[in-house]
């Protein structure tokens, strides 16, 4: 057996591959369904990705549905805490904090232990970062920085 994805719906396809591609992660393949009318987007990191158009060895599947042609709202989606959350080993959990921050992303539980962090998605989804290896020596600005929101 072999993990394949994670599947998260999302209301705004855009704004969720902006997020990640702060992160790191990369389209990789796109799948649009017309008479489903939904579409399937797949995210992974370098590192898992296998080539253009290629599964990855752990991706984000984003789904997003379309808005009903009858001119109904489009569904909402809530829980994103219930969901539990995405895991990534990242290189420099420092610098990757400052990148998404820089990127206008809230870091809802700073890594003030050098080791572990927590952001959200544009839909609520919880994302923790876990630093490679030994985890760094306690650095500001995020030391001193409080928790945030949910995480």
């Amino acid at each position: 057996m072999r993990y394949l994805h994670s599947m998260l719906r999302v209301a705004d396809p855009d704004a969720t591959i902006r997020f990640f591609a702060l992160l790191g992660l990369k389209e990789t393949r796109r799948v649009e369904n017309v008479a489903g009318r939904f579409t399937l987007i797949f995210l992974a990191a370098d590192e898992d990705h296998r080539g253009e158009g290629e599964r990855g060895d752990a991706e984000v599947e984003l789904t997003y549905n379309w808005p009903p042609e009858d001119g109904r709202a489009p569904e909402t989606y809530s829980g994103g805490r219930n969901f539990g959350h995405l895991a990534y080993r990242v290189d420099d959990i420092y610098a990757t904090c400052a990148r998404l921050q820089a990127g206008g992303v809230i870091i809802n539980r700073p890594p003030r232990d050098g080791y572990m962090a927590f952001v959200r998605t544009p839909d609520g989804i919880s994302i923790e970062l876990l630093q490679q290896g030994e985890r760094k020596a306690p650095a500001e600005p995020w030391i001193s920085m409080p928790n945030t929101g949910e995480w």
